[in-house]
């Protein structure tokens, strides 16, 4: 190679890396208003898990009941599935 190659090439790395400088200063740009977006989504995430934990801790303390609370108490646990899935929610389709 001759001198006039070697400083091509060295003019193109030193754009390249001006290339990827500036683009990892947008990715952090990026993340840095990602974190900072509201997420709605996960506090309804929380508050339907929270539903579901209360009603799963009922079913084992043996407090569950169908219906009201004159109801029969639920023994099977897919029943208790169902009625926390219906409570937090989550058992209805969802509208977009």
């Amino acid at each position: 190679m001759n001198n006039g190659t070697k400083s091509g090439v060295m003019k193109h790395l030193k754009a390249d890396i001006k290339t990827f400088e500036h683009e990892k200063q947008d990715d952090v740009k990026l993340m840095k208003k990602l974190k900072k977006a509201p997420k709605k989504h996960e506090r309804k995430e929380s508050k339907s898990k929270k539903k579901i934990e209360k009603v799963e801790r009922e079913f084992k303390e043996g407090k569950l009941h169908s219906g009201s609370k004159k109801g029969p108490v639920v023994t099977n646990p897919k029943q208790a599935i169902a009625i926390a899935m219906s409570e937090a929610g989550k058992s209805r389709k969802s509208r977009k």
